[in-house]
C-alpha cells in the first residue's frame, strides 16, 4: 500500500527548533558575536514561540496553572538575563522575554473571555489588547518590546488554519518585525534601486515550520515541558557566567 507523503511539524520540533534558534542568537550576543549567521537564525525563534504560546493556551486545562509557571520562571530568569544582557545582577534597562509572553497571556485570556460574546464587543476588546499590548510592551522595557506582544497577539487573532489567516499572519508579521522594528540589515539590489532587507525580517521565515504545524504534539512529558522552561534561564546563567570569565 502507497502512503501519502506529508510534510509535517510537531508541537516536539517546534519546541526543539525554537530552543535551538534562540541558542544561536544568545550565542552571537555574548560569547561568537562576529558570526553574524547565528543572529540571522535566532530570529525565527521569538515568532515561534509566540506561536507555541497560543497553542498552549488554547490546550491548557487551567490558565492560572499556566501563568503561574510563566511567573515563577520569569522571576527566575530574570538575574540570569541581567547577567547576560547587561553583564551584572541588576539591569533594569531590559526585562527577559518570559514577562513578554506573560503580559501577552493576559492579553489572549481577556480576548479567549469574551468568545460568544456581541461581535462589538469582541472588536473592542480586540483593538484594546492591541493598544494596552503596545504601551505596556514598551513602558516595562520587556525583550521585543511592544512588538512581542503584538507578535502572540497576531497569532491569536489569527489562529485558524484558514487562508485568509496565513494571509493576515504574513502581512501582520511583515510590518512588525520589517517596518516596526528593522534595525540592522542589508541593501539588496533591485532594478536601478535597491531595497533593505532588515535582518528581523527574517523572522517572517518561522511561518514555515508553523504553517507545516498540524495540531500534532510529538513526543510529551512533564520532563519535557519543564525542561523547556529550565532550558530558558539555565542557559541565559551560563553565558551570563561565561562572559565574566
Amino acid at each position: 500500500m502507497n502512503k501519502t507523503f506529508k510534510l509535517e511539524t510537531t508541537s516536539f520540533f517546534l519546541h526543539i527548533f525554537a530552543m535551538a534558534a534562540m541558542l544561536c542568537d544568545h550565542l552571537w550576543a555574548t560569547l561568537v558575536p562576529g558570526n553574524d549567521w547565528l543572529t540571522c537564525v535566532g530570529r525565527l525563534a521569538f515568532p515561534i514561540f509566540a506561536f507555541m504560546l497560543v497553542e498552549g493556551y488554547s490546550h491548557t486545562k487551567n490558565i492560572k496553572k499556566y501563568a503561574l509557571r510563566l511567573f515563577l520562571f520569569a522571576l527566575l530568569s530574570e538575574i540570569p538575563f541581567n547577567l547576560m544582557a547587561g553583564g551584572s545582577i541588576f539591569y533594569p534597562l531590559h526585562q527577559n522575554v518570559l514577562w513578554t509572553f506573560l503580559i501577552s497571556l493576559g492579553l489572549v485570556h481577556w480576548n479567549g473571555k469574551m468568545q460568544g460574546k456581541k461581535l462589538w464587543l469582541r472588536i473592542l476588546v480586540g483593538c484594546g489588547s492591541v493598544v494596552i499590548g503596545y504601551v505596556v510592551g514598551l513602558l516595562t522595557m520587556v525583550d521585543y518590546l511592544h512588538a512581542g506582544v503584538l507578535t502572540v497577539l497576531v497569532f491569536y487573532f489569527f489562529r485558524q488554519r484558514k487562508w485568509w489567516c496565513y494571509v493576515g499572519q504574513a502581512l501582520c508579521l511583515w510590518f512588525i518585525h520589517w517596518e516596526m522594528l528593522g534595525g540592522f540589515g542589508w541593501s539588496l539590489p533591485l532594478g536601478d534601486g535597491a531595497i533593505f532587507l532588515p535582518r528581523q525580517a527574517l523572522a517572517l521565515l518561522a511561518l514555515i515550520p508553523i504553517w507545516l504545524y498540524r495540531g500534532k504534539q510529538g513526543h510529551h512529558s512533564r520532563t519535557f515541558q519543564y525542561i523547556c522552561y529550565a532550558f530558558y534561564p539555565l542557559h541565559l546563567l551560563i553565558l551570563g557566567l561565561a562572559m565574566k570569565l
